[in-house]
């Protein structure tokens, strides 16, 4: 590679950025658990030794994608986060030490539960009427599916108490009747379904209601909400919704220690086949909510749980052709196509490669038979080869196949690189899909198909190209039509409009340089013309000098940003952004020497006004917002139904605790 060592880290952040789509939004995943959680978690560990690396859109400060659907969006306070994975004992003992010790050695009680294979879901009852179904979406913003949930059996629309709660699970299908429809779907000459879990998330998000009923589904819960409210443990909170007449686990267990734990996770081994659904494990919880509270959560997983997910399993197909991709950072990656093959109910035809020093450490070759296994039950990965075929063996390109420059590999690295950054169709076109993304630029309906539509047609070579479309070339194009054409140009004016720098310059795409990075660099400079004034006036070691000064920069961001604001196609591209009135300034931010400058808060409980609002208004005079209590909190704004645990916190932590008329006090200036 040259350039950046950051380069692969990158590259691996888009990489997992994509499986995350895959598996969350179009249930179509590509790789597997096992070899998406060895990617994430050398991800995380890149991340841990290079704190100022961290992009906004890494997936290690999120819960998955955001969805993509045509349904209502819901955001919801409490994120669906996911499960942290482990695959065999020594990473489950692991596990539980980090557990004892987070609790300063006392040992937890642990539930263990059946992991079903399913669809997630939040269930969300008002007075005991179910009032909101809400698919997982990017475990912050879900999808309002709740006319296709009061179809699924078992999903209660009315409780045996008048309560409000909110409760998580997973809709599923039994093996026997997935079995059933498909042999209904062959009589009628249909497309077979692949597998169960695919079929409940494709049947609950069919937008007719009534196709929905003709599904047979059905629910497991696992999860209160705010648990802590109701009980003070998770196995009495699951006993709670049982009472209410929701549907909970029978199987469900606990477990004190961990020769009992290990014995419990044992008894599962093989008895997975003997349920009526599809297991892909067990999760693990610590039960006491209280002890929940004190062993918090990352941005991703929570510290009190994990997935133990079953051994793979494995089957061979032949290799057929090894595929090159080059992504947006110029990453150059093997793809293997294989002959399809099904595993565990998936057709599988494609498999990643990661890099080229994997296909020559497996000895990959054309034809060979290789064994290919769908660990964590989801996605697939080559183990090696069982049987050599004709070849011959696939070598490492040379050139980019897009623009057939020459390749670079850093010295130590391990990817292959094009450094044809903007003159390279490829990293183009995911340069451009970047720039229109959520996060960046925020263009509405211009994904992957469109831009890659837009390039062949030579109506967009470079992002500057995307604010002089009109909708009479649109409409020239297959599947534009007056509306959609229209709808397109509109969201890119919008975008335009309410663009300011910090996501412009994000989404320019400089290397290091995300949204995090980008607030205080468009608060410094004002706008990306004065940024470019800035350089201009300025020989490179005066310019990374002066970019040095500012919070978070350092010097390989400086050099980076020096470097791609002199590149002379970046030059061509930024002139053309300007030409066409792309140059936002960046809003002035809240005074932070507010009434509050100084102190943090955490808003919990119920409250007269949306807790969004209340925290705007705390940062808004200054203050900060956290999500858990600890001793770095200097007040705890405490709604009705505040939970025990929080409470607890606050007395261990000598916070305190405060009513939110007491907070309107502080933000008027009031002393208390």
């Amino acid at each position: 590679m040259g350039g950046d060592p950051r380069t692969d880290y990158l590259a691996l952040v888009d990489a997992l950025t994509e499986h995350d789509r895959r598996y969350y939004v179009d249930a179509n995943p590509t790789i597997s658990d096992v070899e998406y959680d060895g990617l994430h978690k050398q991800l995380a560990e890149l991340e841990k030794k290079h704190p100022d690396w961290i992009v906004a859109w890494s997936p290690t400060q999120r819960a998955g994608h955001a969805p993509i659907s045509e349904f209502p969006k819901v955001e919801r306070l409490v994120a669906m986060l996911s499960l942290d994975n482990t695959y065999n004992e020594t990473d489950l003992r692991e596990f539980y030490d980090r557990v004892v010790k987070g609790l300063d050695g006392d040992e937890p009680c642990f539930s263990v539960e059946p992991k079903i294979d399913g669809f997630g879901i939040e269930l969300t009852y008002k007075a005991g009427m179910l009032a909101l179904g809400a698919t997982r979406g990017d475990g912050r913003i879900g999808e309002d599916v709740t006319a296709n949930v009061k179809m699924v059996k078992g999903v209660a629309l009315k409780l045996r108490e008048p309560v409000d709660i909110v409760v998580r699970g997973e809709i599923y299908m039994t093996k026997a009747e997935f079995t059933a429809v498909n042999a209904a779907r062959a009589a009628r000459g249909e497309e077979l379904f692949k597998n169960p879990r695919n079929t409940a998330a494709g049947s609950i998000k069919q937008m007719d209601p009534r196709e929905v009923k003709k599904r047979p589904m059905h629910t497991i819960l696992y999860e209160v909400v705010d648990g802590e409210r109701y009980a003070s443990g998770h196995l009495a909170s699951l006993e709670l919704m049982r009472k209410l007449g929701l549907p909970v686990s029978s199987h469900n267990t606990k477990a004190q220690g961990w020769d009992a734990l290990l014995a419990c996770v044992h008894s599962w081994q093989d008895r997975r086949d003997e349920l009526a659904y599809e297991l892909d494990g067990l999760v693990i919880k610590v039960d006491d909510f209280a002890q929940r509270g004190s062993l918090g959560s990352t941005a991703k997983f929570p510290r009190w749980a994990i997935a133990y997910k079953f051994p793979a399993r494995q089957v061979t197909t032949k290799l057929l052709e090894m595929e090159i991709n080059v992504g947006r950072t110029g990453a150059v990656t093997p793809v293997a196509i294989l002959e399809p093959v099904d595993v565990s109910g998936t057709t599988v035809s494609r498999a990643s490669v990661h890099n080229w020093d994997q296909v020559a450490r497996l000895g990959l070759g054309r034809g060979d038979r290789v064994l290919l296994e769908k660990a964590g039950e989801i996605i697939p990965q080559i183990l090696g080869v069982t049987e050599k075929g004709p070849g011959p063996a696939f070598d490492p390109p040379t050139e980019c196949p897009f623009c057939h420059h020459t390749l670079e590999r850093e010295e130590g690295r391990v990817a292959l690189l094009c450094p044809n950054r903007l003159g390279c169709p490829a990293q183009q076109l995911a340069a451009v899909e970047f720039f229109a993304s959520r996060g960046q630029m925020n263009i509405d309906g211009l994904g992957e198909k469109v831009v890659a539509q837009l390039m062949d047609a030579n109506l967009v070579k470079d992002v500057s190209d995307l604010f002089v479309l009109t909708t009479d070339q649109l409409l020239r194009l297959e599947r534009f039509g007056k509306a959609s054409a229209k709808n397109l140009v509109e969201a890119i004016a919008k975008a335009a409009k309410d663009a300011t720098f910090a996501r412009l310059l994000a989404a320019l795409g400089i290397p290091n340089v995300g949204s995090v990075i980008a607030r205080p660099l468009a608060e410094k400079y004002g706008t990306l013309s004065a940024m470019r004034a800035a350089v201009a006036a300025k020989d490179s070691a005066a310019f990374v000098a002066e970019l040095c000064e500012i919070e978070g920069v350092g010097e390989t961001i400086a050099v980076n940003i020096d470097k791609f604001l002199r590149d002379e196609n970046a030059i061509v591209v930024l002139d053309k952004l300007a030409a066409r009135g792309i140059d936002p300034a960046q809003p002035v931010t809240a005074n932070t020497g507010g009434a509050l400058a100084g102190k943090t808060f955490v808003v919990t409980g119920t409250l007269t006004k949306p807790r969004a609002d209340v925290q705007k208004a705390i940062e808004a005079a200054g203050g900060k917002v956290a999500g858990s209590v600890s001793k770095k909190t200097t007040f705890l704004v405490a709604g009705e139904d505040t939970g025990k645990t929080k409470l607890d916190a606050a007395q261990k932590n000598g916070v305190r605790v405060i009513d939110e008329a007491t907070l309107e006090k502080l933000l008027a200036g009031e002393e208390i």
